[in-house]
């Protein structure tokens, strides 16, 4: 299990089995290679050396929607993980997207009641 990290330092999620889990331990996504997408294989971004989810700050050109996984099993997530490693500032260009997009990173249940 690979601790993810935001820019901030801050543990946001872990990877495990070519998986992408959000640190309640729900499924937020899949790697192919380094390359990250979400549950519906639409490109989110890629994994740095320093355990970050980035991207680039303009429009990723068009990519293909990937196969959609089966579901994994929910894995067991530590109560805590170690501190990040010292992260180095990002250029311009690039962005962190559980800082810029965390929308796009959180998991909200198709069993859950609509809001009125």
């Amino acid at each position: 299990m690979v601790p993810i990290y935001r820019s901030d330092g801050e543990w946001v999620a872990v990877y495990e089995k070519g998986h992408l889990f959000n640190n309640d331990g729900e499924w937020i996504g899949f790697v192919v290679g380094r390359e990250v997408y979400d549950t519906g294989g639409v490109y989110l971004g890629f994994f740095s050396d320093d355990r970050r989810l980035l991207r680039k700050r303009t429009r990723p050109e068009a990519r293909e929607r990937k196969r959609t996984p089966a579901r994994p099993s929910r894995p067991k997530i530590p109560s805590n993980m170690p501190l990040a490693p010292l992260l180095k500032p990002l250029p311009h260009h690039i962005i962190d997207m559980f800082e810029e997009f965390p929308e796009k990173l959180t998991f909200v249940s198709e069993t859950r009641p609509d809001m009125d």
